[in-house]
């Protein structure tokens, strides 16, 4: 009877250590479920780049806006009869200039369209 205990209590062990770390585990089984998870996210964030993408495709086969706001912001372009105005903020010193500055928010430095003189 003693020796039915033991052989019983060993297949137990034995069950149970193919259960928790053996092949097909449970400790398998979340490493799948995790890698399913991440794989799962970049797929996510993959069709989300691939959506944007062809917007951009269809925004610059439909029309002209795309390309030209390309065209200002990546290159620096502007058109014809128009002035690129860029404004340089200087650093702020206190001792000389006594007048109140604009906020961050507040100051402009994005280029405007203004005509040439003739």
């Amino acid at each position: 009877m003693k020796k039915l205990i033991v052989f019983l209590l060993v297949l137990i062990a034995l069950l149970q250590y193919r259960l928790w770390l053996g092949d097909g585990g449970i400790a398998e089984l979340q490493e799948l479920q995790d890698r399913i998870e991440k794989l799962t996210e970049e797929g996510e964030k993959r069709r989300e780049r691939n959506a944007a993408l062809e917007a951009d495709v269809r925004d610059l086969k439909e029309g002209t806006d795309a390309i030209e706001e390309r065209a200002r912001q990546e290159l620096g372009m502007i058109k014809q009869r128009e002035t690129f105005v860029q404004v340089i903020e200087m650093p702020k010193n206190k001792t000389h200039d006594r007048s109140p500055q604009p906020k961050p928010s507040e100051r402009k430095t994005t280029p405007q369209k203004t005509e040439r003189p003739r």
